[in-house]
């Protein structure tokens, strides 16, 4: 791919909580469908247990996995790793996945997020993705930093598009009730067998699918993700060789190195906020879901917050912000880009999506020759290997709505099984490329995007289902390598947690609990508030209900099982 295409294997990073929807929006969703989940039972056709479906009762419902043997990777996935792709693969090699135009022309519409200007309806590449599935696709593109308001007037009202893509960290408050009310059963057309009449979605990992559990019933199409923590603590590899410094490898060193680096006089400080890598240092367990945030403990469920390693983990971003090292931007909030000041060398390490390494090395490759950049191994707090603790593997999905027709369904499952298709084939390189000559020529043997490319080539496609990940970056092979062997390094140190892959529909009254902590811990590490603050707040979430919370999940866990391996 080039550095206007988009690596499905390193996909737009969701932040770890995002506000939730309005109650009372998502309560008017539901009105007149399935009632809300209580504590104890499901409703409606729902037939689920509570909170989630895994063991017997998911087998049933997932659909057979069928690895795709379309192309083989240049570096294979291991460790939870994304497949590495380090050559473009010339025009007249790619291969079909999909034999036939599977559509049979229905008028579809669907709404998904977009982050930037949407493309004009009816333009040359939604009409080259129509007539190649055999849809009559229409978008309903909104905007990606205020999607949560849209999603939850949509589901408020009776006119909800065919098609609705719902990322992970929209499904706050009750709106897994509303998806449960709201979507299709997508079982009937992919559990078991049914899927092996769409090769692209049988491909894609079972994990994904058991995320896409939604009330019992299958109803998510899935995104897929590699399950290794996507944030990586970049550092500018240039100017630490010039400089002779060598990476941290505990959390005492790269304080040390912070101190070294920084010098305010020059305007350069050692780092940006590096609340998430601390998390990782110190074997925090994640916050990316709710649920993920549960282990069991020596018999003992506890929640991240809970931990020791939180806490030492806070404590010791304090210690950078208190030592100065952190930009004056970044201790501020909202000033600026990170990136941007990573890239201008006015900070020297930050943290961010690892799809940041080839978005930067790709911009600065006319803007600065000699830049360079890396990504360090996640360190133990005091040396040694990181525990690290693994994000779940799907947090996108696109849902059907519910009464939809049969022709509807097999419509939108065309889509998805075009859209699903693997690095290397003609259904990948439309999609992400469009139609050489119009949207995109090729250059010493890659693929570029012209202008009318990037205004009309949309990442939302890839929203209605995804193949499984992959990195795919030939222009720049070596950073491509990089990427999967970071992953696969960080893999072999990375542990499932007790509700791993689980789709959990939390009990209404306490979804709320955790709204204030995001808050604090930035409050906590900037020293506008202290430790004993975040620990009086656990205590107070113990309290309003975390422990009530506890024995839930903790019911659960006994009833269910875990999902993870």
């Amino acid at each position: 791919m080039t550095p206007n295409a988009v690596s499905t294997g390193s996909r737009r990073s969701a932040p770890s909580r995002r506000t939730f929807l309005s109650a009372t929006a998502v309560a008017a969703a539901v009105a007149g469908g399935a009632p809300l989940l209580s504590a104890c039972g499901g409703g409606g056709d729902t037939g689920k247990k509570d909170g989630t479906t895994t063991g017997k009762d998911a087998a049933r419902i997932l659909p057979a996995f069928v690895a795709g043997t379309v192309v083989a990777p240049d570096i294979a996935p291991r460790n939870g790793s994304a497949a590495g792709f380090t050559r473009a693969i010339p025009s007249a090699e790619l291969k079909a996945s999909v034999p036939a135009k599977r559509g049979k022309g229905t008028a579809l519409t669907v709404m998904a997020p977009l982050w930037g200007t949407p493309p004009a309806p009816g333009n040359p590449y939604y009409k080259a993705m129509n007539e190649a599935i055999g849809t009559d696709v229409t978008w309903q593109n909104q905007d990606g930093n205020v999607y949560d308001q849209k999603l939850g007037a949509v589901l408020a009202s009776s006119e909800i598009p065919d098609v609705v893509v719902i990322p992970g960290w929209n499904l706050g408050g009750r709106i897994p009730t509303a998806i449960d009310a709201k979507f299709e059963d997508l079982g009937p057309y992919l559990s078991g067998d049914k899927v092996k009449a769409y090769p692209n979605l049988a491909a894609i990992p079972t994990d994904a699918w058991q995320r896409s559990i939604f009330g019992g019933k299958l109803r998510g199409l899935p995104m897929p993700a590699s399950y290794v923590t996507n944030i990586a603590p970049f550092y500018r590899k240039d100017v630490f060789e010039a400089k002779g410094w060598q990476l941290p490898e505990s959390a005492d060193e790269f304080l040390a190195l912070a101190k070294e680096i920084t010098s305010a006089k020059a305007k350069v400080w050692a780092c940006g906020d590096m609340t998430w890598t601390a998390y990782n240092m110190f074997g925090v367990l994640s916050g990316s879901d709710k649920a993920l945030g549960w282990h069991l403990v020596d018999g003992k469920l506890i929640n991240r917050i809970e931990t020791p390693e939180y806490l030492e983990a806070l404590e010791w971003t304090r210690k950078l912000f208190d030592a100065g090292v952190v930009h004056p931007d970044d201790k501020a909030q909202n000033q600026g880009d990170t990136g941007n000041r990573f890239t201008a060398g006015q900070v020297l390490i930050y943290n961010n999506d690892l799809s940041h390494w080839y978005a930067k090395t790709s911009e600065q490759a006319s803007q600065n020759p000699s830049f360079a950049m890396g990504a360090m191994d996640i360190p133990g707090h005091a040396g040694g290997a990181p525990k690290l603790w693994a994000t779940n593997p799907a947090n996108i999905w696109a849902f059907v709505r519910k009464g939809s027709s049969k022709a509807v369904i097999e419509d939108v499952l065309a889509v998805a099984d075009f859209t699903a298709a693997p690095y290397g084939t003609k259904e990948r390189m439309l999609t992400d490329y469009g139609v050489e000559g119009v949207h995109h020529t090729v250059e010493d043997g890659l693929p570029v995007k012209n202008d009318a490319g990037n205004l009309e080539v949309s990442s939302s496609w890839m929203f209605v289902a995804s193949p499984a990940p992959y990195i795919a970056h030939p222009d720049t092979p070596e950073v491509t390598k990089a990427m999967v062997e970071w992953q696969q390094r960080m893999g072999a140190v990375t542990s499932k947690s007790s509700f791993y892959g689980m789709t959990i529909t939390e009990p209404s009254q306490w979804t709320g609990l955790m709204n204030d902590f995001e808050q604090l811990e930035k409050d906590v590490v900037r020293g506008r508030k202290k430790v004993s603050d975040m620990q009086q707040a656990v205590s107070e979430w113990k309290s309003k209900g975390g422990d009530r919370l506890r024995d839930w999940y903790r019911k659960l866990l006994d009833t269910t099982g875990s999902a993870a391996s």
